[in-house]
């Protein structure tokens, strides 16, 4: 038990800003807390879902909508926005894997990046601010959640694409943890049925896969692999695409 509890500990010190009691870190329990990632997007999606729910007592939809990306953002240090903007970046503008992989370690943000944090952002914005309130905060754990499992499959799916980097030491621990970050993913998004309807569940997570798969397609064929900022990629992606899914179906 307290194993498990310092893997939770190790996910939410890596994926948000929030405090923490200090916990040894070793390479092998980094890999293993893999698998509390969808939980831990649950709660940063719960804290945003009540930012939401606040704002919007006060304020339009859209507004609120706005006040609870900010707050995800502000939980996880922008820390998968980041990976986005480096994402497109080196993809977009390396002309090889080696002068991908060379922009993306650039901390200057580019056109390509600037552009896919903007319309990345418009998509969640537009979509949530079209939900119900309910449907929108149950969208935005639900979101949250599948989006880390998505980031979990692509680690268990794919190989590290540098010989070493800030992602290497999770590398080894996706095909292990993958278990039981679908268990997590599965119990969120069957509560989610007490609030959205079942189709409206299955969209969302179809429009996770879709964008899990459209981004993979967009930085693997070049990279020939995954970094820690196409983690960040590919959950931006999944979250956004998961919003949609279930905007379509309501």
């Amino acid at each position: 038990m307290r194993r498990q509890a310092a893997l939770f500990l190790l996910a939410m010190q890596l994926l948000t800003r929030l405090p923490t009691p200090r916990v040894d870190y070793t390479p092998e329990r980094m890999a293993a807390s893999l698998a509390y990632h969808p939980l831990i997007g649950a709660l940063i999606g719960a804290l945003a879902a009540a930012a939401y729910g606040a704002a919007s007592l006060a304020l339009p939809h859209a507004s609120a909508a706005v006040i609870a990306v900010i707050a995800a953002a502000f939980l996880t240090g922008g820390l998968h926005e980041d990976g986005l903007a480096d994402t497109f970046d080196g993809v977009g503008g390396g002309k090889d894997r080696e002068g991908a992989l060379a922009i993306m370690r650039d901390s200057r943000l580019g056109a390509y990046g600037a552009l896919a944090l903007i319309l990345c952002a418009a998509l969640k914005l537009s979509a949530l601010a079209a939900l119900p309130m309910a449907a929108a905060m149950t969208a935005l754990v639900l979101g949250h959640s599948l989006s880390r499992l998505s980031c979990v499959a692509l680690v268990a799916s794919s190989v590290y694409a540098r010989p070493s980097g800030a992602a290497k030491d999770v590398a080894e621990g996706g095909a292990t943890s993958l278990f039981g970050a679908v268990f997590f993913s599965l119990a969120i998004a069957a509560a989610s049925l007490l609030v959205v309807p079942f189709e409206a569940v299955l969209a969302g997570l179809l429009g996770c896969a879709l964008g899990h798969g459209a981004m993979r397609l967009y930085f693997e064929r070049k990279l020939g692999g995954y970094t820690g900022d196409t983690l960040g990629a590919t959950q931006q992606a999944s979250e956004a695409a998961l919003y949609l899914g279930v905007l379509a179906a309501l």
